[in-house]
């Protein structure tokens, strides 16, 4: 007699119960609360609000004057934006994601928001960005890796989502995570800064790929976060909404090429 298939819902707690454990059911009911705190962009020519972790992934780039930068994964737009206001007129941004409707989208809110001046600094593609670094190597002085990710407080304030999830979607993702992390660092100039980010809970898609980068490569390290929110996880920080009044999911890992 074959076993009943469980449901989405029930591998979804078990998978999560065996990380947190004790902690899971209060964040897990944190999970199911919406974000509320936003952050209206300043400076634009129309109002843009992006939550207010997507605010400290943009801000945790650091930038300088005349410098190129990367978005590989830049859908909706709304960290793109906050880097850009931070940008000197010398400096250029390409902004980056593989959708065609996430582009138009993203297009259509930059000339909306920037002014004409600034949408000059700005190069908007569709390439794989897990390939990337094959074709451009060495090419950028900061790069954001906002990847793809399991999104869980997503998935699980969605019933159709929540039903469709099993444990091989992580497992999935955790292989693009690092393909395009890695794609990152090859187009990463010495001396360059790489922000990676995810709004994910899961640590294999978190820290542990950070670590899996730093074991391959031995000439990139990481750098502390300008800001304290969130716990200090073996590698970047981690808010969660159960300890920061609703904020997050949130990881973050600033890594630092060697000029050698």
């Amino acid at each position: 007699m074959s076993k009943k298939k469980l449901s989405g819902s029930i591998l979804f707690d078990q998978f999560y119960s065996a990380i947190y454990k004790d902690r899971w059911p209060i964040l897990k009911e944190a999970l199911l609360k919406e974000e509320k705190e936003k952050y209206l962009i300043k400076d634009l020519n129309s109002p843009y609000y992006i939550d207010y972790s997507s605010y400290l992934a943009a801000v945790s780039l650091p930038l300088k004057d005349g410098i190129k930068i990367l978005d590989l994964c830049a859908a909706p737009g709304g960290k793109a934006l906050s880097i850009i206001k931070r940008m000197d007129s010398n400096s250029t941004i390409t902004v980056n994601d593989l959708s065609f409707d996430r582009r138009r989208r993203m297009r259509e809110a930059f000339s909306s928001c920037l002014s004409e001046d600034e949408l000059k600094q700005v190069k908007i593609t569709g390439f794989d960005s897990s390939k990337w670094g094959l074709y451009e190597k060495a090419a950028y002085d900061c790069i954001l890796s906002d990847v793809p990710c399991s999104s869980e407080r997503h998935v699980i304030n969605s019933p159709k989502y929540l039903e469709e999830w099993s444990p091989s979607r992580p497992k999935r993702l955790k292989a693009l995570q690092f393909s395009i992390l890695s794609s990152g660092y090859l187009a990463l100039k010495k001396s360059g800064y790489l922000l990676y980010s995810t709004c994910s809970i899961n640590p294999d898609e978190n820290e542990n790929n950070i670590e899996r980068l730093l074991v391959r490569h031995q000439d990139i390290k990481e750098i502390p976060l300008s800001f304290k929110e969130g716990e200090e996880k073996k590698f970047g920080r981690l808010i969660l909404p159960d300890t920061n009044n609703g904020l997050g999911p949130l990881y973050l890992a600033l890594l630092k090429k060697s000029d050698e």
